[in-house]
């Protein structure tokens, strides 16, 4: 699946935004308006103005809203979410080269809010994969302790954790060390 710059940067913000949830993290990743501001300056989220209370009260909206597509048990459950993600931030597709990049489309209305930029942009990544048959890739880290969302991009759809030097690195370690302790015991 041929994913492009600006698909691979809008999954990679809605699986860090899912990642923020009190139920995802230790504590909320996003509890007043200074960490939203963090969020949208560490994924570059362009045409984003001043931020208030309301956008983030409505990025958390569309934060649920993308944890059920992660939750989905079938594609037209995930697609169902999807499209009213889609539909609700009234997407205006357009093209545009902006701070450096290439040309590269934009879903979202000029002016839209954070909320609905992040619904347009995710939205439609998400639904790129939904239409390439790919929803399996928008996975759940196998780690007993850890559920964090992320998108398997491996070419035979293996990976199973969130990250390999961490969740994947210590479940190894720890196979390891029970291996050992039954080989001696």
């Amino acid at each position: 699946m041929l994913i492009t710059h600006d698909t691979r940067c809008a999954l990679d913000a809605v699986v860090d935004l899912v990642n923020t949830a009190p139920e995802e993290a230790p504590a909320e990743g996003l509890p007043d308006i200074a960490a939203l501001r963090d969020f949208v300056e560490a994924h570059a989220i362009s045409d984003v103005s001043e931020l208030d209370g309301d956008d983030l009260a409505g990025v958390r909206r569309i934060r649920e809203r993308f944890t059920t597509v992660f939750a989905a048990t079938d594609t037209r459950a995930a697609a169902e979410v999807v499209n009213g993600l889609v539909a609700a931030a009234g997407t205006t597709p357009r093209l545009t080269d902006h701070d450096g990049y290439d040309w590269h489309l934009h879903y979202f209305a000029p002016g839209a809010s954070i909320a609905d930029h992040l619904a347009a942009d995710g939205g439609m990544a998400l639904a790129f994969f939904l239409v390439a048959g790919e929803r399996e890739r928008l996975r759940r880290c196998e780690a007993p302790d850890c559920r964090r969302a992320f998108v398997d991009l491996s070419r035979n759809r293996s990976r199973r954790y969130c990250d390999s030097r961490t969740c994947g690195n210590r479940l190894h370690v720890a196979a390891y060390r029970a291996r050992r302790r039954g080989a001696t015991g």
